[in-house]
């Protein structure tokens, strides 16, 4: 059992809407997976991981959801990594 202490950075998570419910129109990868929404702020209770919490936001907004992750990082990739683009920063060395 792991408890996270209020005060702490989270990041919870909601389904928006399950497949079925989705907009029309969508491709049939899209149609079949449901609408998520992630959002880290600050938990307003104790709690374990994989609870129903409700956090606030750096901007004040309440939001709820399951629990995921304490101390969340920020992780962004757009693109998959060209190798040579990692011999060029690194000089020719690799």
């Amino acid at each position: 059992m792991c408890i996270v202490a209020k005060g702490t950075w989270v990041e919870v998570e909601r389904v928006l809407s399950r497949p079925g419910e989705r907009v029309p129109g969508l491709p049939r990868d899209g149609a079949r997976t449901p609408q998520v929404v992630r959002v880290s702020g600050f938990l307003l209770e104790d709690a374990e991981l994989g609870q129903h919490v409700r956090i606030r936001t750096i901007i004040g907004n309440e939001h709820a959801g399951k629990l995921r992750i304490e101390n969340p990082g920020y992780g962004h990739s757009f693109v998959n990594t060209f190798p040579e683009l990692l011999r060029a920063s690194a000089g020719g060395a690799a």
